[in-house]
């Protein structure tokens, strides 16, 4: 009996650190947009962290190595489990040490993890258990803990309870196996009153945590956003936040500005229309991204369409703008026409088993920040959706800015061209976002810039237009490597770029 409580404890230990580590990574993503190297440095740190830990374990007596363990597992699911929402607090009060706290808890859930299953093994052995047998219960537990919650987090966990919620769930268990553990070995510990107070302590402050994380976390999120909220979604995929202010609706995807309906209709004019007015005959069309229906709007204004396809990875996304009173009348209800198929799948897999080929091909899909996205900017991927465009077709590409990340975006037209593509160019300023960043490109057919619309546009003119191709001095062309995927130069690029922008 003894012997199973433990190893079910194994378990749970290995699960809830596992647990922290992704929480970590996962709310860096979302409050920072970091890049996988951020992620897989948090990943180090935590492994490390674990290192230091295990050999401070050495210096736990025999006789104190279930007290100690149970003390440890106390302020690990305190630790870990108020993580999630400290740093919520902590990035809404001042982003600026974000980082520092965040690597500061990873390092101290890291040590604490590392010393609990030295103890563990070490308490089981004291019992006289045969040592072969126990490293392979407890190594087995351990990885079987890791696998189910890697499997749990992303899939149920973070998009039903969220961050802060799935923090201090954990933090639960791991204050569940000290009161359990208090209990069952009641006899066998030194100062068992006071063990069981503090257990108890841990256990009520986070059950407590955990009913109010919620409002807490939202507070915390209101006050980083400034308007106000008025939906919030966490999927297996992003971060969704709804504001508004007045006459202006913002959608934030992981804490990344996607619009303001301010002036969301420069972009999405910029990123369609000039295609489309040089593609009369289009009438099958293809959007990569755009869940939001904003642009396929902007396609709609063409009577001549008869068909667009619309592939965008998140369900929960094309599902809110679909249904939302508000957010559908932003896109004139485009989600809903009888000519839009939807297809919620990932949009790089989706187009290796495509075989219809389309007139035109707008790809909007998320920046390039981390390498899942950047193999969606890469030689083989435009390959590929070479041979779903016609040989009279044009394809659109938003790019991300020339201003502010010039050697990214300078990356995405030399790989366009590497792919075999002829390129076009072109920028417009977007209030929200400042300079932003398209390419046009065909096989072989020419394109000149349209001089006059034949639907209506808030911003478009011939004037407007030819100034979106035309390059000021200090956005001009740079030399720069395309972007393959074993190399991924551009996310390099991306990240540098930005860094530098906001210093």
């Amino acid at each position: 009996m003894l012997n199973r409580t433990l190893i079910i404890s194994v378990f749970i230990v290995a699960s809830c650190g596992l647990a922290y580590e992704l929480i970590a990574g996962a709310l860096s993503s979302y409050l920072l947009g970091d890049s996988i190297l951020q992620f897989s440095s948090i990943i180090g740190s935590y492994l490390f962290a674990m290192g230091i830990g295990a050999h401070l374990s050495k210096y736990v007596k025999d006789e104190d190595a279930l007290a100690r363990f149970i003390d440890i597992e106390l302020l690990v699911g305190l630790i870990g489990g108020l993580s999630a929402l400290f740093l919520f607090v902590v990035f809404a009060w001042a982003a600026a040490p974000f980082r520092t706290v965040l690597y500061a808890l990873v390092l101290i859930i890291g040590i604490l993890v590392g010393m609990e299953i030295p103890l563990v093994m070490r308490v089981l052995n004291l019992r006289e258990t045969d040592f072969k047998e126990m490293v392979s219960k407890v190594l087995t537990f351990d990885y079987l803990g890791a696998l189910a919650v890697s499997l749990l987090f992303p899939l149920v966990l973070a998009p039903r309870l969220g961050m802060s919620r799935t923090a201090l769930l954990f933090g639960v268990l791991n204050a569940a196996v000290a009161f359990l553990a208090t209990h069952i070995f009641r006899r066998e510990l030194p100062g068992y009153r006071k063990i069981h107070v503090r257990s108890t302590v841990v256990l009520t402050l986070l059950i407590t945590a955990f009913v109010f994380a919620n409002k807490v976390t939202y507070w915390a999120e209101q006050s980083y956003f400034g308007d106000p909220i008025v939906y919030t979604t966490t999927t297996p995929y992003q971060r969704i936040v709804i504001t508004r202010w007045q006459d202006d609706t913002r959608l934030f995807l992981n804490g990344n500005l996607q619009f303001s309906s301010k002036d969301e209709h420069r972009y999405h004019e910029a990123l369609v229309l000039p295609a489309m007015e040089a593609s009369p005959q289009a009438r099958h069309i293809l959007v990569l991204g755009g869940g939001d229906g904003l642009a396929v709007r902007e396609i709609l204004k063409y009577p001549q369409v008869e068909s667009i396809t619309l592939v965008d990875l998140d369900p929960a996304m094309t599902q809110l703008f679909t249904t939302s009173a508000d957010l559908s009348e932003l896109n004139r209800q485009s989600l809903s026409n009888p000519k839009v198929q939807v297809i919620n799948d990932d949009a790089g897999k989706w187009i290796e088993t495509n075989r219809q080929v389309y007139d035109l091909i707008i790809v909007d899909l998320p920046d390039p920040s981390n390498f899942a996205l950047g193999k969606l900017y890469s030689v083989p991927m435009y390959r590929q959706l070479s041979r779903s465009l016609s040989d009279h077709g044009y394809m659109v590409v938003q790019s991300t800015s020339p201003y502010f990340a010039p050697r990214a975006y300078w990356c995405i037209v030399e790989t366009l061209k590497t792919a075999g593509f002829t390129t076009w160019p072109y920028h417009a300023y977007v209030p929200s976002f400042g300079e932003w960043g398209y390419v046009l490109v065909s096989k072989a057919q020419p394109f000149t810039p349209p001089e006059r619309y034949s639907v209506p546009a808030r911003f478009l003119n011939g004037y407007t237009t030819r100034l979106m191709f035309d390059f000021p001095p200090d956005m001009q062309a740079m030399e720069v490597q395309p972007n393959y995927l074993n190399t991924q130069a551009l996310v390099n690029y991306f990240e540098a770029d930005w860094n530098n922008s906001i210093r």
